[in-house]
């Protein structure tokens, strides 16, 4: 018989979106949380991912709101050196058990169901027990685990591997028992670069690495968004420089080439145009050693490998044969088309500002529990950001993020909200004055405005192919409100 557990809401995924939505619901309301996870702690895929792993912005703006992650000061070691602390996949999976422990159950206000999987219809079941649960047809659901993070050693390799062919995951670097005569990493984003540089710490030479990059993608340069005050004038320097390059753009693709050229996207071979954009973020430091890499295969994505064979979607290679394969090939976080957040009964947790996932389920949160009972406010507030996928979705994300920026700003609760939100990256500490806070934010909301018009136009520019293409991408789902 299931047993009936009574919530105001019911929280499917204990990972980064969904703690953070927790966190900010308990802060704002009285009200009651039950949260369904699969694994068996919370963190979702920060628990399974590979024991290297960093995180690749700031800690100050990342977790939940209530509890800060980083370590004060500027780290003085690593690839991350001169730079905000960046915290470790164990600071992270530490500091998450620890919110739940002291934050939430401690509150007498969530109930947590680890290793339980979500059926429907707010029904869930034990995995170990077969136990099965549900709650009152009442509950609003929220759904914190839509955006389908996948890291690598959630799959097998996505190709034929041959018997006698050594390959790991990143996760299963450290337990490598000898030394190759090459290395090979296969994938473009963020999870490979990743591998290249733990391969380059632990002293291998970057003539032993080949990297097989099916696409080459822009990156985010790391110090230039930096909420400490110390690093403050960089990154409002970058910020300047970001809106100055959208008013001097005459269409998507000069966009790009100004950012570049100003180095507010980067380029690992400045001879081959990125078709990729994944906001994938690195330091300075790590930046200078992935060029280093000079084995680039650029054949498509792999489609087997033998000891004496490369195979690829164009073509194929002869490889050392004595060599390691890293598969990095898991996509992290697909593109997946974009639903409205508030329906009826239910709240789908999805990013409403790019790549920045936990501020925007704080942010969510923040909505449900200040304007409940509109709901057509909330989802005006709430428009979903797709996840980028290539260089041309920069300037779309960049339009839905500026637009729901307005949106805020111009709701006098939720302006105030942002102006105290840990989470918000472009927020500095102790760098405004309190009685500058109005005149700030109007001035933001004009330079918004004059930027969402240009980015508009820019859009409205793009060759019909392109149009089509980006058009299809949000078909049935109406992204871009009126125009300003």
């Amino acid at each position: 018989m299931e047993e009936v557990t009574p919530a105001d809401y019911l929280v499917v995924g204990a990972g980064a979106m969904g703690m953070a939505f927790v966190d900010t619901l308990l802060s704002e309301s009285g009200k009651t949380i039950v949260m369904v996870d699969r694994y068996d702690r919370p963190g979702g895929h920060w628990t399974t991912a590979y024991p290297f792993v960093r995180l690749h912005q700031p800690a100050a703006a990342y977790g939940v709101n209530s509890t800060r992650l980083e370590r004060d000061g500027i780290e003085e070691f690593g690839w991350n050196k001169g730079l905000a602390d960046c915290s470790s996949r164990d600071d992270v999976c530490a500091y998450f058990e620890r919110v739940m422990k002291t934050t939430f159950l401690a509150s007498g206000r969530v109930r947590y169901f680890p290793k339980c999987e979500y059926i429907q219809e707010g029904r869930f079941r034990a995995i170990l027990t077969g136990k099965t649960y549900r709650v009152p047809r009442e509950t609003c659901i929220v759904n914190a685990t839509y955006s389908q993070t996948v890291v690598p050693s959630m799959r097998p390799p996505p190709y034929d591997v041959a018997g006698d062919v050594d390959i790991v995951t990143p996760n299963g670097l450290a337990g490598v028992s000898r030394g190759y005569e090459g290395y090979t990493v296969v994938g473009g984003g963020k999870t490979s670069m990743d591998a290249c540089l733990w391969l380059l710490e632990n002293g291998i030479a970057a003539s032993q690495i080949t990297w097989i990059r099916p696409r080459d993608s822009y990156l985010f340069d790391r110090s230039t968004f930096q909420p400490v005050p110390s690093l403050a004038a960089r990154a409002k320097a970058s910020s300047q420089e970001m809106i100055a390059s959208v008013m001097a753009a005459s269409s998507v693709a000069d966009l790009l080439k100004r950012q570049a050229a100003k180095q507010l996207l980067l380029q690992l071979d400045e001879t081959v145009t990125p078709t990729m954009f994944h906001c994938a973020t690195v330091s300075p430091l790590e930046f200078d050693a992935l060029k280093e890499i000079k084995s680039v295969v650029r054949k498509g994505r792999v489609t087997g490998v033998t000891r004496d064979r490369v195979a690829l979607e164009h073509g194929s290679y002869t490889p050392v044969p004595d060599t390691l394969y890293v598969d990095c090939s898991a996509g992290s976080i697909p593109k997946v088309a974009p639903v409205t957040i508030f329906r009826r009964g239910s709240i789908t947790l999805q990013p409403v500002r790019y790549c920045q996932q936990t501020f925007s389920a704080a942010l969510i949160a923040h909505v449900e529990a200040t304007y409940r009972d509109d709901a057509r406010l909330k989802n005006e507030l709430c428009r979903p950001v797709p996840m980028p996928n290539e260089p041309a979705d920069l300037a779309l994300v960049m339009l839905q993020t500026n637009l729901n920026t307005l949106a805020w700003l111009k709701q006098p609760q939720t302006a105030a909200w942002l102006r105290d939100c840990r989470l918000d990256i472009f927020r500095v500490a102790g760098a405004e004055d309190p009685e500058q806070g109005l005149a700030h934010t109007q001035q933001t909301i004009m330079v918004l405005e004059a930027a969402s018009r240009k980015i508009q136009q820019l859009l409205d520019g793009l060759p019909e192919r392109d149009a089509a293409q980006m058009h299809a991408q949000l078909k049935d789902f109406s992204l871009i409100p009126a125009r300003l």
